[in-house]
């Protein structure tokens, strides 16, 4: 990753209750150290919706910002 690049996620809106705020949830695949099985993880993040034009059930593109509130650390790049 280059310097001033930011880490992106792609994952699924849950929840778009709040007023620019939606709430993402990102799939990952782990492979288990023991069993040698993948498992399936989830990670739920809250994003800054600028323009409050997210619904649930839409895929997002998220990229890492800095913090604009206490659970808030990532921003809607683009709807996919």
């Amino acid at each position: 990753m280059a310097r001033n690049e930011r880490r992106t996620v792609v994952g699924t809106v849950k929840s778009a209750g709040m007023q620019k705020t939606v709430v993402v949830v990102v799939d990952r695949l782990e492979l288990h150290r023991k069993y040698k099985k993948y498992v399936k993880r989830q990670t739920k993040y809250y994003a800054h919706d600028e323009r409050d034009e997210c619904s649930v059930g839409d895929r997002v593109m998220l990229a890492e910002t800095r913090p604009l509130s206490k659970l808030k650390r990532w921003r809607v790049l683009k709807r996919l």
